[in-house]
């Protein structure tokens, strides 16, 4: 930690460009700050679904036939990994309404 006041600890992080780069944006007018809002993002195709979302994990104890552990494992390392998205997969199948389901 740094012998400075409150807060100065993030700045002796910062790389010299980087401390550069915040007192240009400082030295700024309030006129010449654009407070537009962005535009509308209309295009989502390239949005990733669950990037920042990680659910919380709970840990268990689970007792499963060998054969399946063995295949499980047998995919390399995440088995536990893939015992949660075969489980999720499940799960979000059964939530679907029965109409949904249907019309597959």
């Amino acid at each position: 930690m740094s012998k400075g006041g409150k807060g100065t600890e993030h700045k002796e992080r910062l790389t010299k460009q980087q401390r550069a780069e915040l007192a240009a944006l400082a030295s700024l007018p309030d006129e010449a700050i654009d407070l537009s809002d962005p535009p509308e993002i209309r295009d989502w195709s390239r949005a990733v679904v669950g990037r920042f979302y990680r659910p919380v994990k709970q840990s268990v104890t689970l007792r499963i036939d060998a054969d399946v552990l063995e295949w499980l494992r047998s995919h390399g390392p995440g088995y536990q990994t893939r015992v949660n998205r075969l489980l999720r997969s499940v799960m979000e199948h059964q939530r679907r309404p029965r109409r949904a389901r249907r019309s597959r």
